[in-house]
């Protein structure tokens, strides 16, 4: 989905459910409202595959306003404190953006969804509670600046940045540590997420073309463009599909298995036998359907992301 601003994630999985006629409705990642851009929803039996597209890379693009911090380190929240970004200049800009590329140790922003003591941290902020989340790694594969406009006061600076990372980061909180980087503060005046591992926002639709012509991407592709495909044979397909191990895949991390017909039957992964760590054979982690089943037809009630 292309969420709209103003939309929570919740509320699109809403609209999906209306419109796809199932309550088996889940999201891969969070949006903020604010937010606008790629929200990966799966249904019925590709709500399994969401874990695993959860901790995919993303990209974003991005406004970062130097010079005014806020409560949620976005444009959403009340202003905390506003100093000159006069100072700024391109080359500084550069300089910080580079000492936030990387691996990084980054501290969430108060109003994230991270659960404090039971209940999320922004409840907990919204209550006028002062939260302080720990640190957590996180690595940014691309900070790029690819804009830059000074307000003509000269007391803030606008900057359109580009950035890939590793999901877990929070780009509001890269705004806020640029902006403290530069002695200025900073926040977000603009987010739109363009790519989930290997979704795009150019693939995606809006809840308004949904309406008109509810479209999916079958479970059994969305599964073979997330991972290494490994083709089976009808004995294999029917091993797994009762969970059953098979011979091992040489390949590290998680494969999509898929039977001869083209269904995509488990998502495997190389493990040791119990008693016998110089055994490795692939264990079925997610099974989707028996090997026998017909691949799912283009309706609402398969499995689709």
């Amino acid at each position: 989905m292309d969420k709209p601003a103003g939309w929570t994630s919740h509320d699109v999985v809403g609209k999906v459910r209306r419109l796809a006629g199932t309550r088996k409705v889940g999201h891969a990642g969070t949006l903020d409202p604010m937010a606008t851009g790629l929200l990966v929803v799966g249904f019925n039996k590709a709500t399994r595959l969401l874990t695993a597209i959860t901790g995919t890379d993303k990209t974003y693009l991005a406004t970062i306003r130097l010079g005014v911090s806020t409560v949620t380190d976005d444009a959403e929240g009340d202003v905390l404190q506003t100093r000159l970004a006069n100072a700024v200049t391109p080359e500084r800009v550069d300089a910080a953006v580079a000492d936030l590329t990387g691996d990084l140790q980054q501290v969430p922003s108060a109003v994230s969804a991270i659960k404090v003591d039971g209940q999320r941290a922004y409840h907990r902020v919204r209550a006028g509670e002062d939260v302080r989340l720990d640190a957590r790694p996180v690595t940014v594969r691309r900070f790029e600046v690819t804009g830059y406009r000074r307000a003509e006061d000269g007391t803030t600076v606008d900057l359109d940045v580009e950035v890939d990372c590793t999901s877990g980061t929070y780009i509001r909180a890269l705004a806020r540590d640029l902006g403290e980087a530069l002695e200025t503060g900073g926040h977000l005046t603009a987010l739109r997420r363009t790519a989930v591992g290997p979704f795009s926002v150019a693939d995606a639709v809006t809840l308004e073309e949904l309406a008109v012509r509810f479209t999916s991407t079958e479970l059994s592709a969305a599964a073979a463009g997330l991972f290494p495909v490994r083709r089976l044979t009808g004995e294999e397909a029917s091993e797994l599909s009762f969970g059953r191990r098979i011979e091992a895949t040489g390949t590290d991390g998680m494969v999509a298995a898929q039977a001869p017909d083209g269904t995509v039957v488990a998502l495997i992964c190389d493990q040791e036998r119990q008693g016998r760590p110089e055994v490795l054979s692939a264990k079925p982690e997610i099974v989707f359907a028996p090997a026998t089943a017909p691949a799912a037809a283009p309706t609402r009630d398969g499995g689709r992301t």
